[in-house]
């Protein structure tokens, strides 16, 4: 009995360390990965699935029709008429088959078609939802008296940065008359024509000629007035 419940102990240790290497027993706070596919998913898929296995039996059912349109041609050859008129009415069977066949892949393609788009249309709800939430957020985020407390501090800064500018703008200028007085004569200066050299050399020539004269008619006339006082 001992051994018996040793070997049990043993068994039920080895398969639970077993599970817990080959990963089967999972974590509590592991949560289980929800499956991405979706009901629509699968129900697309199994259209698709019916669409194809449809198009399969269309094949083998042309590739019958076109058999046995041979195997008449060749009962008719032989004069079998009865077997013929047979076959040829299984090939009218096969044809409103393959009509009936041909509706339905219509039908299969219009519905797998809608529900992709109305699973596209349902994902842009979810974006314009999401987007509507956010924005949602952030007009809750920013008030009207918090947008109006921003507007009027932008005011005032671009308020203080227009008399900043002016002042410097004055200042600069009062700098600049000075300079520009002076770079204002130079210009004058630089324009004004040049006086011809000879003509004042002449004119100042003229002038020591006539300051001569005037001396020695003065020194002359002082003579006169000499010798006429000594002869009286």
């Amino acid at each position: 009995m001992f051994r018996l419940i040793l070997f049990i102990q043993f068994n039920f240790s080895s398969n639970l360390y077993k599970d817990f290497k080959m990963g089967k027993i999972n974590s509590k706070n592991k949560k289980p990965q929800e499956s991405r596919v979706t009901e629509q998913d699968k129900a697309v898929l199994q259209l698709k699935q019916m669409r194809d296995k449809l198009k399969q039996y269309k094949n083998r059912i042309e590739t019958k029709l076109n058999n046995e349109r041979e195997i008449a041609k060749e009962l008719v050859k032989n004069g079998k008429m009865d077997k013929a008129k047979l076959l040829l009415k299984k090939k009218r069977f096969y044809e409103n088959n393959i009509t009936k066949t041909d509706q339905n892949l219509d039908n299969l393609d219009q519905l797998i078609t809608n529900l992709e788009y109305t699973q596209i249309e349902h994902k842009v709800v979810e974006c314009l939802k999401t987007g509507n939430d956010c924005l949602k957020k952030l007009h809750e985020m920013l008030t009207i008296d918090q947008i109006e407390d921003i507007m009027d501090d932008t005011r005032e800064a671009i308020e203080h940065q227009r008399q900043i500018d002016e002042l410097l703008g004055t200042q600069l200028t009062e700098e600049s008359i000075d300079e520009i007085n002076k770079e204002l004569d130079e210009i004058i200066a630089n324009s004004m024509p040049e006086a011809p050299s000879h003509e004042i050399e002449t004119e100042h020539k003229e002038i020591e000629t006539e300051a001569e004269r005037s001396k020695a008619k003065k020194v002359k006339d002082q003579s006169n007035k000499e010798k006429v006082a000594i002869l009286a």
